[in-house]
């Protein structure tokens, strides 16, 4: 199943110690070990392991916690699963908790399920299932209800040039249904229908020092409840070797479709198009110049929200969604339209043995560019947001990716932590 669409990993930020779980305690070994008996002094004997939590985000601040880790084999030792729970804090919103498993019954097929309550304003349940991801069969299909409560979110205004100074926080709560279905013409080619059902309320802010948006920006459009239906349709070309660990091929995705009220006062309206395209290039065996280029219009914008808007920030790309810049936090940069591109040379430095497992860690040298912008007719390359940086990942194959993004843009630094490729 090509992405086309939001292809989210639930739970991510936080996650990248499970990659130290999976490297210190299988799995390729692990079902042909046979059974010691249980010692403090022998981690490979502990039924769990603890595993830190470090969580480091521009807009959401440090988490610390620690993560029990319960990992499970098939009978070949590959991961099929990964019951991850945690304890948190976080000096904004204090302590909290969260139930995750991860599960990876084949490379066809995926799922997963979260959820998680803080002691102030932030609760969280996702589920997500997919499968035809290897796209062998005539069908591809992807399911996600998700409900996400965030205090953190930021917004700057609308433009390409906001300044940081005018930066507001407001509460998000997000409650989603999306389905696609892909119908897959042949391995390289799929169209996919895609339809999100949801209803996003946006109330005020109340972070330390930060003016809410419901006082800065009181009549912006998108403040309080609004429903969204939003249907799309997507063309998709991907000649990918490898859907989590791409080294060669293209991902070229074209997609168009619109927003309506369906009756409902408070609804969203707006249409768009755009075309997202990944290439993945390996000159030698220890090196993959991995490029992204993602550029949307919203061509009418009777009743848009404003977080409907294209966007720019973070460390995560979407096609038909927000692009990263990973200089700058989540949702820097709101306008109409948007042009992002990125280059990223994922060099292979290391490659360990351990208890059975072969982890790879990877140097990536990054450089993100983009800008958002109002009118159509706007040459889209001009007055960019440059970013340079480097990523640190390490690589259990064939499901695992964790990774440490430091990005520099013309506002300083930005950390970002989590799990999969950024694109």
């Amino acid at each position: 199943m090509n992405p086309a669409l939001p292809r989210r990993c639930a739970g991510r930020r936080g996650l990248l110690g499970l990659l130290a779980a999976a490297a210190l305690f299988g799995p390729a070994a692990a079902a042909d070990r046979p059974a010691q008996r249980f010692s403090w002094l022998n981690p490979t004997t502990w039924p769990v392991v603890p595993v830190p939590n470090i969580s480091v985000d521009p807009t959401n601040g440090v988490t610390l916690g620690l993560i029990p880790t319960l990992l499970g084999h098939d009978r070949g030792g590959r991961i099929v699963r990964i019951i991850a729970p945690d304890i948190v804090h976080n000096a904004n919103f204090g302590w909290g908790g969260h139930a995750r498993i991860l599960a990876f019954p084949s490379r066809d097929t995926q799922w997963s399920v979260v959820a998680g309550l803080m002691q102030h304003v932030e609760s969280k349940f996702d589920a997500l299932y997919e499968t035809g991801l290897t796209r062998t069969r005539r069908w591809s299909q992807s399911e996600e209800l998700l409900y996400d409560r965030s205090g953190t979110a930021r917004f700057f205004g609308i433009g390409n040039a906001t300044p940081y100074s005018a930066q507001s926080v407001y509460t998000e709560q997000t409650l989603r249904l999306r389905t696609q279905l892909g119908w897959n013409l042949t391995r390289a080619w799929q169209v996919a229908a895609i339809l999100i059902l949801g209803k996003q309320r946006v109330s005020a802010g109340h972070l330390p020092g930060i003016v809410s948006l419901t006082e800065r920006f009181a009549q912006l459009r998108g403040i309080g409840t609004t429903h969204e239906v939003l249907e799309r349709l997507a063309v998709i070309y991907d000649t990918r070797d490898h859907i989590t660990l791409p080294r060669h091929g293209v991902d070229v995705i074209l997609y168009g479709g619109g927003a309506s009220p369906n009756g409902a006062p408070d609804g969203a309206l707006f249409t768009e198009f755009g075309a997202d395209g990944r290439a993945y290039w390996s000159p030698t065996s220890r090196l993959t110049i991995a490029t992204h280029v993602d550029l949307r219009y919203m061509p009418s914008l009777h009743d848009a929200p404003f977080w409907a808007l294209s966007s720019m920030g973070g460390d995560r790309s979407v096609a038909g969604g927000p692009q990263m810049l990973r200089g700058f936090g989540e949702g820097r940069f709101y306008d109409r339209n948007a042009f992002v591109a990125s280059v990223e040379f994922r060099q292979d430095v290391l490659a360990l043995n351990t208890l059975g497992t072969r982890i790879t860690l990877q140097v990536a040298p990054f450089y993100d560019t983009g800008r958002v912008f109002a009118r159509i007719g706007s040459f889209p390359i001009g007055k960019l947001h440059n970013v340079g940086g480097i990523g640190f990942r390490g690589i259990a194959a064939p499901f695992i990716v964790g990774y440490v993004d430091v990005g520099y843009g013309s506002e300083g630094a930005a950390v970002f932590t989590g799990i999969n490729y950024p694109f």
